[in-house]
């Protein structure tokens, strides 16, 4: 079972302010680096991702607003359900992670919201969870406490680095002590497959309002 735990370590796009953390690196793979850091007054570690892609801003975008495509390469995500699409550039969704019993599995609503700076081109992408859109279930635990943030830079030679911050509580009985000791798998599983969700032809014309 500890293997699954990890999957929620990689389920929201969302972080808050990098400069509150130590960032210690845990594990490195394939030109990932994943790093946790203890976070006062909570008993889960941040996890922030340092890594190089190869694609466009605009095809990574693409990618990350693609909804039904999440369980493609989000480790053990069961189903993602877009709710409403407010823009391009902004949409709420539902997901459903699937773990194996006798954990129980867990869902949340994220809104995603992206945006560029005009200068630099360097994209944000924001997601945190939100209540409301779909009724609490009572045989899913559901995760409402979670803050992230992707911040994406262009690169030579058609690369992109991205900066991967998040702090998520699962909710539930799941014990810190686990979540924190498989902290850094679920995020490199999620970004292997991610690499190789970046290369399916769907994705070869990126996001239109995403300025590469």
């Amino acid at each position: 079972m500890h293997k699954y735990i990890a999957i929620f370590l990689l389920l929201f796009k969302i972080s808050p302010a990098a400069a509150q953390y130590d960032w210690k690196l845990k594990t490195e793979k394939d030109g990932i680096k994943v790093y946790t850091s203890l976070v006062n007054g909570s008993k889960f570690k941040a996890i922030k991702v340092d890594a190089e892609l190869d694609a466009s801003l605009s095809q990574l975008v693409k990618v990350l607003l693609d909804v039904k495509g999440c369980p493609d390469w989000v480790s053990h995500t069961k189903s993602c359900t877009l709710i409403k699409q407010v823009s391009p550039a902004e949409l709420y969704y539902y997901s459903e992670i699937d773990v194996p019993w006798p954990a129980t599995n867990r869902d949340f609503v994220a809104h995603l919201t992206v945006r560029q700076n005009a200068e630099t081109k360097v994209v944000t992408v924001d997601g945190p969870a939100v209540a409301g859109f779909v009724p609490v279930k009572d045989d899913i635990v559901r995760i409402t406490a979670s803050k992230g943030e992707w911040v994406i830079s262009p690169l030579a030679k058609g690369k992109v680095r991205v900066l991967y911050t998040l702090m998520v509580d699962p909710a539930g009985n799941i014990p810190a002590w686990l979540i924190n000791l498989l902290a850094t798998q679920g995020p490199m599983n999620s970004f292997q497959g991610l690499k190789k969700q970046l290369q399916k032809p769907e994705y070869a014309q990126g996001a239109s309002f995403i300025k590469d």
